[in-house]
């Protein structure tokens, strides 16, 4: 297929020849009708003038007879203009007038009618011309013409009829052009999305659709293209590096379960079996529970929780996550404080909130743990220092509900920050820490759920976690308002 066929044979190109089609074909219309407006209006000017002239040379005749008609006439012809006159006798010979004979088209029957008449020697122009006039008897056996000479408009229509057709031409070359031009335009910018998508195709997801800068709709559309490869692409990433650490987080404990298996297997010692067992089904617990936040993740992202949404009071779920973890951040050397504004409710999945509350409270006791332990082995040689507090604070921003939970464990580098909310994304290097890297994607993934966000701050020093809520109201709490 050559490139003019492609084209000739494009959506633009055929449009454009349709509209200018239908365009060509309005005008044409336009314009006959105009031209015939104009020709029946000049027609019927021209006969209601002859009709007056007649009814004066009428008035002249009866008013002095033969020898007061042809003065009349002979006064008439002798002015500059387009009429036409003559008067002739019982057999045919020329009184007056400057027609040369009488015209054979034209009939006594009051009416007027078109007729050629040859034009004077000393005339430029044609050699016939076109008349239009009246025929009638006088008495005395004499026939009166009086005409007027049309030529002139007659060449005018047909000038103005050549004119229309060179027009309506020019309009369709204009149109086939311009045709050509849109399509190559048109059939360009679509080779190109053709050409990005096949290297997409063939795995290079960096690619991108190019934007021509417009801000028309196929750049709209390309906007939108890109964004959605951009997100698969990230989604492709994500997906890369949580295989990546599922091999590397599920593989060690199963290996170390397979070990302590094969040892309690070759150990004859019934307490040694018991221990490997117990071990055992520690790890195989550990397992499950990364499963099931995999499992919860999937299906709050799929969006299968948005159904068990409720009116909960947010102060009620921190209270509750507070009186549970209370005696672990006590043991852990650390002490946990609740500020919550009271009656902050909003619709949402009281278990899931809490649930994220709960794993942003535990990650804030296990990375403030070890500056615990600091404190408790210096209170022996100086007065203790107040213990590390962990901090659940419950306010209002605006259209949003902030749950915020502060320590003053290491904290995360404002570059890691966004990836941590990622699946299975654990900063520490030695990945020794117990744990799957799964409590802040959890995290976000109800935050998503609700609508919200989760913004990751430096406490200075220590990590900042802000959970925002969107305020809503249920239904049945706005109908009773009303």
């Amino acid at each position: 297929m050559t490139v003019l066929t492609r084209l000739l044979g494009s959506t633009p190109f055929r449009l454009t020849v349709a509209y200018m089609g239908a365009f060509v074909a309005a005008a044409a219309l336009i314009v006959l009708y105009v031209a015939w407006q104009a020709n029946e209006l000049l027609t019927s000017k021209a006969v209601e003038a002859l009709r007056a002239e007649v009814a004066g040379l009428r008035a002249q005749f009866e008013a002095g007879g033969r020898p007061r008609l042809v003065a009349a006439i002979k006064e008439r012809v002798s002015e500059p203009g387009s009429g036409l006159y003559l008067l002739v006798d019982a057999d045919g010979t020329r009184l007056a007038g400057n027609l040369p004979r009488l015209p054979a088209a034209l009939a006594e029957d009051g009416q007027g009618h078109l007729f050629s008449y040859p034009r004077s020697a000393s005339g430029s122009g044609p050699r016939e011309r076109l008349a239009t006039g009246f025929s009638m008897s006088v008495a005395g056996g004499l026939t009166l013409v009086v005409a007027r000479d049309i030529e002139d408009q007659r060449q005018l229509a047909a000038g103005i009829g050549r004119l229309a057709l060179l027009s309506f031409g020019l309009l369709c070359a204009l149109g086939v052009g311009a045709g050509i031009l849109i399509s190559r335009s048109m059939v360009s910018r679509i080779d190109k999305v053709t050409e990005t998508s096949r290297q997409i195709m063939a795995g290079d997801l960096s690619r991108r659709i190019p934007l021509s800068g417009s801000g028309d709709e196929l750049d709209r559309l390309s906007e939108g293209l890109n964004a959605m490869l951009a997100r698969i692409e990230e989604l492709l990433a994500a997906l890369r590096e949580v295989s990546d650490n599922i091999a590397h987080d599920l593989k060690t404990p199963l290996n170390r379960l397979r070990n302590r298996a094969e040892a309690a297997l070759r150990s004859s010692d019934a307490v040694t079996h018991r221990e490997g067992l117990a071990r055992t089904i520690e790890e195989a617990d550990e397992l499950i529970r990364t499963f099931n936040s995999l499992l919860l993740i999937a299906r709050l992202e799929a969006g299968a929780a948005a159904e068990s949404m409720m009116p909960v009071d947010l102060a009620e779920v921190i209270g509750d996550v507070a009186e549970l973890y209370e005696p672990v951040a006590e043991e852990a050397g650390l002490r946990l404080a609740v500020a919550a504004e009271p009656g902050l409710c909003t619709v949402a999945n009281r278990e899931l909130v809490g649930q994220a509350v709960a794993n942003l409270v535990d990650n804030a006791i296990k990375y403030s743990a070890a500056t615990g332990v600091l404190v408790a082995a210096g209170a022996a040689l100086a007065p203790p220092p107040p213990p590390p507090e962990i901090r659940v604070a419950l306010k209002r921003a605006g259209d949003a509900i902030e749950i915020a939970v502060s320590d003053r464990g290491p904290g995360i580098a404002a570059e890691d920050r966004e990836r941590a909310l990622h699946r299975f994304v654990r900063l520490e290097k030695s990945r020794s820490r117990p744990g799957a890297g799964l409590g802040l994607s959890l995290v976000a993934a109800v935050a998503r759920m609700h609508g919200g966000t989760v913004r990751l701050e430096d406490n200075a020093p220590g990590l900042r976690v802000v959970l925002s809520i969107p305020v809503r109201r249920s239904r049945v709490a706005s109908s009773d308002n009303h």
